[in-house]
């Protein structure tokens, strides 16, 4: 189970990104990312997300691990670059807390939002 140290690891995250903001892309990877916009930026994750789904078809834990970081610390980056706080996802994760998975599917389907499964 996660504590709250964890969840402030992703807090300082997100305010370092923040920070790097107008920064100078090169004297910082994540400002170069920023720079790059939300288009750059939902490319790499893509990336991540790769890795990630093949760290963990090879069954190795510390891949799977490591890979996860990578992907969580480019989803922040595309927060950010987005407008998005964490926050604002952390309220739509707790409203979706007392629904099943099955319900809020389907009603994302009749509010007319993509459904990914």
């Amino acid at each position: 189970m996660a504590t709250d140290l964890n969840a402030e690891i992703l807090d300082r995250l997100f305010q370092t990104i923040q920070q790097r903001q107008g920064a100078d892309p090169d004297s910082s990877y994540t400002a170069k990312l920023l720079s790059g916009g939300p288009e750059r930026i939902s490319k790499k994750l893509g990336e991540e997300a790769v890795e990630t789904v093949i760290a963990a078809v090879s069954k190795d834990p510390d891949a799977v691990a490591g890979e996860s970081a990578d992907l969580l610390y480019h989803l922040l980056v595309l927060w950010s670059a987005s407008g998005v706080t964490p926050e604002e996802v952390w309220a739509k994760l707790a409203a979706r807390e007392k629904m099943s998975g099955i319900d809020e599917k389907a009603a994302r389907v009749q509010d007319g939002k993509n459904a990914a499964d």
